[in-house]
């Protein structure tokens, strides 16, 4: 969900040597043919991605309708969340994407909340509030290739 802390979580996790994939970004999401308001990944990409990867760690970030499709490819499903409050506080603040900064993309971002996220959260395997300090969101998050081993 929009403001739990998606991209520094990436971030600190590539700072830690792992391969970390956004797919908010790049060629991994195209526009739904069944659902015009609906992005889903590109699924031949992301099963190229998944099937082909030779890594020791890699991290796949997105939150498209088409995803549990792939769950079976992943060691862990993770949720990171905070509560509504926080979201927009940090949403309000943050410089480094402007979604959710316009009245119809925070009504969106409500919307999802209520809507999506309970649906992340069943289908996750392990939730993660990110109130606590970032390093010890990215801390939980390694944490979890230790017991992928």
């Amino acid at each position: 969900m929009s403001g739990t802390g998606k991209s520094s979580v990436l971030a600190g996790l590539a700072q830690r040597g792992y391969d970390v994939v956004d797919t908010d970004y790049g060629d991994w999401c195209e526009w739904s043919e069944d659902d015009e308001d609906n992005m889903i990944w590109r699924e031949d990409r992301i099963s190229t991605l998944l099937s082909e990867y030779q890594g020791t760690g890699l991290f796949v970030q997105g939150r498209v309708s088409n995803q549990g499709k792939f769950y079976d490819s992943f060691d862990e499903v993770v949720l990171l969340s905070a509560p509504v409050d926080t979201l927009l506080k940090r949403i309000s603040t943050r410089t480094t994407n402007t979604f959710g900064k316009k009245p119809g993309e925070r009504d969106r971002i409500l919307t999802d909340l209520i809507a999506v996220e309970p649906l992340l959260r069943a289908s996750a395997t392990l939730e993660i509030d990110t109130r606590i300090p970032l390093p010890q969101v990215v801390g939980a998050v390694v944490g979890l290739t230790q017991l992928a081993r």
